[in-house]
């Protein structure tokens, strides 16, 4: 192989080997993120008070951090310092003059114009080092200036007594100078008072921000709440703009569009009012022009022509209006549901019904038992056997319709909901009605803010799923 070909060798793997580390960087960075966020809180309210008390503590422990490095540590060395030359003082005193045999007048000098404890020992080795504290700012500084002043053997011991601070020196002749000296003297003991004084500033700032931060967010849940509430058919009376003016614009932009919506619904339910008044005249004098004419079979197919033309009209101006109307109210639902398996049992069909949960839900009544009941009714046309239960936990009622008919596919579910849709095969859906009851049924569970859904049934058939929030 020649050079240039171990070159161009040498750099693709050298670029291979990068992309795959910078591959393996970006995936730990994915996942890294990915647990971040999972261990970060959902609300908008801990998101902001972390947004809010994370950079108060940050700056606090830097500030801490700075202190006690820099003002605490040059603090501890310069009294550390100013100790140590007050021994090295006495040690060139005890050197250059004459002292008394028990060394009083040193003693005195110690005590009275330095403020240290002194006595000299005979001499004896001094005693091996101790472990050092956690926290050696102390016995550091003072070894340190121990070793440049003094020059002679120590030993130091800034952990046995926590008010005083023992330190041995080894003179020239052997004896051993002993000193006891306030721990305050070399040591800036003080600072736990700026400690205290930032802690309680740092807890009035986070105070402070967890009120504010109550008072911005409030508007918001008032928003998210009415909102829930109108997608759930229920009255939001009382709401109105506060907080920032974001928040104030949001909720305006709410209002308006509430107001276009029941604008809307307004305007749709009058157009049905008159077009019903229209359509049953032309339906009336039908019926009077067919109770005219001789009875026969062209006379009895129209008549039945009439009744489905009124039956789906009826069942269309239903559906468009939707039981908007109607205002929501605490309902029991085990005892509609139970109602309801009541008629459907008259009916023929074999019916059982079951609920487990509080039954008392906010709902509008006579729209939600229609909703139910279209379902029961669609079950006992194509099947003999019915099984109504209910279940209503902290957030969703759930009631679920099974029956042991022929059925639905898959494929072929959405499409039941479509208004005037009927199926050609498994099972007509409405028939001998309008094919308007499961759309009816789904506008009325969506208008309660949940949905229906179809399934396989346990008992064969079709499941019919209706899931509103509660």
């Amino acid at each position: 192989m020649s050079t240039a070909e171990r070159a161009r060798s040498t750099h693709g793997g050298l670029r291979g080997l990068i992309s795959n580390l910078a591959i393996r960087l970006r995936v730990l960075a994915e996942t890294a993120g990915k647990r971040f966020n999972d261990l970060m809180p959902k609300g908008l309210y801990a998101r902001s008070l972390i947004i809010v008390i994370a950079p108060i503590v940050i700056l606090q422990s830097v500030v801490a951090y700075v202190f006690m490095e820099r003002h605490w540590q040059l603090v501890t060395h310069r009294l550390s310092a100013a100790v140590t030359q007050d021994i090295a003082a006495l040690i060139e005193v005890q050197r250059t003059y004459p002292q008394d045999r028990d060394y009083a007048t040193l003693r005195r000098l110690a005590r009275e114009r330095l403020s240290l404890l002194l006595e000299i020992l005979p001499p004896e080795p001094l005693p091996l080092p101790g472990p050092r504290p956690f926290f050696d700012v102390l016995d550091a500084a003072l070894s340190r200036e121990l070793a440049l002043q003094v020059g002679r053997p120590f030993w130091v011991d800034t952990v046995g007594n926590s008010a005083l601070i023992e330190i041995r020196i080894q003179l020239e002749d052997g004896k051993i100078m002993k000193v006891f000296a306030r721990r305050g003297m070399a040591y800036a003991s003080n600072s736990h008072i700026f400690l205290v004084w930032m802690v309680i500033a740092s807890l009035v700032l986070i105070g402070i921000a967890i009120l504010f931060l109550r008072n911005q967010i409030r508007p918001i849940q008032a928003l998210a709440s009415a909102a829930e509430d109108f997608g759930k058919g229920r009255d939001v009376a009382g709401f109105r703009p506060r907080g920032a003016s974001e928040v104030r614009q949001a909720a305006l932009a709410f209002i308006e569009m509430r107001r276009r919506i029941e604008r809307q619904i307004d305007q749709r339910t009058t157009m049905l009012a008159g077009v019903s008044h229209d359509l049953r005249t032309i339906l009336t004098r039908f019926k009077l022009e067919l109770a005219l004419l001789p009875e026969g079979p062209e006379t009895e197919a129209l008549r039945r022509d009439v009744d489905e033309m009124g039956r789906m009209v009826e069942g269309y101006l239903s559906f468009a209006r939707g039981d908007a109307g109607e205002a929501p109210a605490s309902t029991d639902i085990e005892a509609s549901l139970r109602e309801i398996g009541n008629d459907a049992e008259r009916s023929g069909a074999k019916t059982t019904v079951t609920f487990h949960g509080m039954s008392t839900v906010k709902v509008r009544p006579d729209a939600f038992r229609r909703c139910i009941s279209n379902l029961v009714v669609n079950a006992a046309r194509h099947g003999d056997t019915i099984a109504i239960s209910g279940h209503r936990d902290h957030r969703w009622l759930t009631v679920t319709v099974d029956d042991d008919g022929p059925g639905i596919r898959a494929d072929r579910r959405e499409d039941v909901f479509k208004p005037f849709m009927r199926l050609d095969d498994a099972r007509n859906v409405d028939d001998g009605g309008s094919g308007l009851g499961l759309a009816i049924a789904r506008d009325i569970a969506r208008s309660h803010g949940g949905e229906i859904t179809l399934g396989d049934s346990p008992l064969g058939g079709l499941r019919a799923n209706v899931r509103v929030p509660v």
